[in-house]
């Protein structure tokens, strides 16, 4: 079985794979500090959770976005798992070439999701993912990596505004239903809400507009479901895309 993990700077998601049927997913927070002997301690805690063992897994996929702990977790999976981690990065066989200027500072998580959305809705497209920032990915018809737009997540825009505003606090994150808010909580959730779908529908259509096509577009991440019904551009919704574009490059490197 193959493991896969998936390392956010807000969170960490993990599945399991049995051949290319996702059998199993997990999330917790990412702790930048954790030892490979702690990670170990968690991935085990969460195979056994759902009825699995650390015995059988016969393969390790890595995506990190926090440098610090991609030694610690390819440390780790070869001490505690017997099984060397394929590092998402420069060097591995992904199938999509990288048209950026410099493809080496591109996210390993968006190469993977952008190899994922190929794949598994078309191109060309383009990934949104809501994460600690939102992304929009684009992918030509061809299958090559164009490049990205980088904005702050929803999450993090609502909490500095909460700081920084003296008068206005943190909300949880809800569809308020209405536009025009009736209190402070529900015009904040109502700025977020829209004002992030609005967002989604300006970047995707300006995008489309500099490929020349009506690209796919397919959103991803934690928040993902609280913008999609109110974002009139966004066709797909996959919240394990990463986890399913790990298990593609990974059978790619390991056919």
């Amino acid at each position: 079985m193959l493991l896969v993990v998936d390392v956010g700077n807000t969170q960490t998601h993990v599945g399991l794979f049995s051949e290319k049927d996702l059998v199993a997913s997990w999330r917790f927070a990412t702790e930048r500090d954790k030892t490979g002997d702690e990670l170990a301690v968690v991935l085990d805690g969460l195979l056994r959770l759902d009825g699995y063992s650390r015995d059988m897994v016969t393969g390790f996929a890595l995506a990190s976005g926090v440098p610090r702990l991609v030694t610690e977790y390819s440390v780790m999976s070869a001490d505690k798992f017997g099984v060397e981690a394929l590092v998402v990065g420069p060097g591995i066989k992904t199938g999509m070439p990288i048209l950026t200027s410099d493809p080496r500072t591109v996210g390993p998580d968006l190469i993977v999701q952008a190899v994922a959305a190929e794949e598994l809705y078309g191109a060309p497209c383009i990934v949104v993912g809501f994460g600690t920032a939102t992304t929009y990915s684009a992918v030509s018809a061809a299958g090559e990596y164009l490049g990205h737009a980088i904005a702050p997540g929803i999450e993090i825009s609502m909490e500095a505004l909460a700081t920084r505003a003296a008068r206005l606090m943190k909300i949880e994150l809800v569809d308020p239903g209405t536009v025009i808010g009736k209190n402070t909580t529900q015009s904040m959730q109502a700025g977020a809400i829209y004002g992030f779908a609005g967002q989604v529908d300006g970047i995707v259509a300006r995008m489309r507009a500099e490929m020349g096509a009506e690209a796919v577009t397919v959103a991803t991440g934690g928040l993902s479901a609280l913008i999609f019904e109110h974002a009139k551009s966004l066709d797909k919704i996959d919240r394990l895309l990463t986890l399913r574009g790990l298990e593609i490059i990974y059978r790619r490197n390991y056919p």
